[in-house]
C-alpha cells in the first residue's frame, strides 16, 4: 500500500550495488497493485528498504482550511472598504454628509432587504433538508414534461407561495420605484430630493400603485384558483387580500384632500381597514396556511429532526410563534401607510421585520402543505392495498366456487 515502507529482495533486479545511487523501484510492474512509483534506501545494517515518493496532495491545505481562509480575507477586506467610506464621509460638512447618507440608504437597502430574503429562503432550504421534506415534490421543480405554453395554464402551490412572499416585498419595490424615478428625472443630489410634491417626492401617486400590485396578483390568483378548482375558501382568501387596498390607498389620501377631511373622515376610516387587515390576516396565518388553530403541532415533519426535539411539546413555542406574527402583522400595516414613512431608518427596521416574519411563516406553510402531500398518499395507498384484498378475496371465492 502506498505510503508504507516495503522490503525488497536481495536478488531484485532492479537493485544496484550498495553504495550507489537510489534507483527508481517499479511497484507496478513488479506487483500489478498500481503504486506510483518510489525509491530504494540502504540503512546502516545494509537493509535496502523501500521509500515511496512525496505526495503532493498530502501537504495541500483542507478544502475547510481553505474556506475559512477566503471568509477571513472577505471579512478582512469588508472591514477595510467600511473603513475607508466612513473616513471619506466623515470628511464631509454635515449637509453634504445627511444628503449622501440619504442617497446612499436609498439606492442600497432595497438590495440589503432582497438579500436578507434570499439568505433566509437558505436557511428554510436548509432545515427542510435536515428535516427530509421533499420540496421539489411541493414546489413542482421536476415539471420539465410541461410545455411553456401548459406550465401558464396550470397554478400550483408555488405560484401561491412566491407571490405571497412578494407582497413582504412591497416596500423594497417602492423603493426601487423611487429610485428609478430619481435617476429618469435627474434628480439625484439635488434640492428636488426632499421636495414631497415633486414627481419623485413621498406625495407621489405611483407609490401607492407599486405598493399594491402584489396584492392584487395574489387577489387575482385566488380568483383563478377558484375558478379552477370551485373551492369557496379561495374566495375568503381573496377577499383578505383585498382588505390591503383600503389601507394603501386611504393612506395617500392625506396628502391630496384638505386636512380637517383626512382627520374627520379619511383617517377613521383608514385605522379602520389597518385593524381589519391585520387581525384577518393574522387569522388566515394561523388557521389555514399554518393549520394551528387547534394548538396540536409545530414543526411536525414527516420525520423526527432536530426541530422537533427542540420544539415539539413546548408550548411556550406556539404561542410565542402567534404572538410574534399578530404584532409584526400589525408594524406592517405602519410600512404599507405612505403618510406614515417618515423616518427612513424606522421603516427599514419594520420592512426587515416583515421579511422576518415571512421566514418564520415558510416553515409552517410548507410543513402543512407537505403533511397535506402526505396524507394524500396514504390515503391512495390504502385505498390500493383495499382494492387488493378485495380482489384476492374475489379470486378465492371463485377458486372455492370452481
Amino acid at each position: 500500500m502506498f505510503g508504507v515502507l516495503a522490503n525488497a529482495p536481495i536478488n531484485s533486479p532492479h537493485l544496484r550495488k550498495s553504495g550507489s545511487r537510489p534507483v527508481v523501484f517499479d511497484i507496478d510492474g513488479e506487483a500489478g497493485n498500481g503504486v506510483e512509483e518510489g525509491f530504494l534506501q540502504t540503512d546502516a545494517n545494509g537493509v535496502k528498504s523501500f521509500v515511496p515518493p512525496l505526495n503532493t496532495a498530502a501537504i495541500m491545505p483542507s478544502p475547510l482550511m481553505l474556506w475559512r481562509f477566503k471568509v477571513l480575507l472577505f471579512f478582512v477586506w469588508v472591514i477595510i472598504c467600511c473603513k475607508v467610506g466612513w473616513d471619506s464621509v466623515m470628511r464631509m460638512s454635515v449637509d453634504l454628509r445627511d444628503l449622501f447618507l440619504y442617497e446612499a440608504f436609498l439606492y442600497y437597502n432595497p438590495l440589503l432587504l432582497v438579500t436578507m430574503m434570499v439568505w433566509f429562503w437558505g436557511v428554510n432550504l436548509w432545515v427542510f433538508a435536515q428535516a427530509n421534506v421533499g420540496y421539489a415534490k411541493i414546489f413542482d421543480l421536476n415539471q420539465d414534461h410541461l410545455t411553456h405554453r401548459e406550465i401558464w395554464k396550470a397554478i400550483s402551490f408555488s405560484d401561491f407561495f412566491l407571490a405571497d412572499i412578494l407582497t413582504s416585498m412591497a416596500k423594497v419595490f417602492s423603493d426601487l420605484e423611487r429610485s428609478v424615478c430619481r435617476m429618469v428625472h435627474r434628480q439625484v443630489a439635488t434640492i428636488a430630493w426632499f421636495e414631497a410634491d415633486s414627481v419623485c417626492g413621498s406625495h407621489s401617486i405611483a407609490i401607492p400603485l407599486v405598493l399594491v400590485l402584489p396584492y392584487l396578483f395574489r387577489f387575482f390568483q385566488c380568483l383563478r384558483q377558484y375558478k379552477d378548482t370551485g373551492e369557496k375558501t379561495t374566495l375568503f382568501n381573496a377577499l383578505k387580500y383585498s382588505t390591503a387596498v383600503p389601507v394603501i390607498f386611504l393612506s395617500a389620501l392625506k396628502y391630496h384632500v384638505f386636512p380637517d377631511r383626512w382627520t374627520n373622515f379619511y383617517r377613521p376610516l383608514w385605522l379602520l381597514s389597518a385593524v381589519l387587515n391585520s387581525l384577518y390576516s393574522f387569522y388566515w396565518d394561523v388557521t389555514r396556511d399554518w393549520d394551528l388553530s387547534c394548538f396540536t403541532r409545530i414543526f411536525k415533519f414527516s420525520r423526527p429532526h432536530l426541530c422537533t426535539y427542540l420544539f415539539y411539546g413546548r408550548k411556550w413555542v406556539y404561542f410565542c410563534v402567534i404572538g410574534s406574527n399578530l404584532i409584526l402583522r400589525c408594524t406592517w400595516t405602519y410600512k404599507l401607510s405612505a403618510h406614515l414613512r417618515h423616518n427612513y431608518l424606522t421603516v427599514f427596521a419594520i420592512t426587515a421585520l416583515e421579511i422576518f416574519r415571512r421566514f418564520q411563516w415558510a416553515f409552517f406553510r410548507v410543513e402543512n402543505e407537505w403533511n397535506k402531500i402526505n396524507s394524500k398518499s396514504g390515503l391512495q395507498l390504502s385505498q390500493n392495498d383495499m382494492s387488493n384484498e378485495e380482489s384476492k378475496l374475489l379470486a378465492s371465492s371463485e377458486h372455492h366456487n370452481v
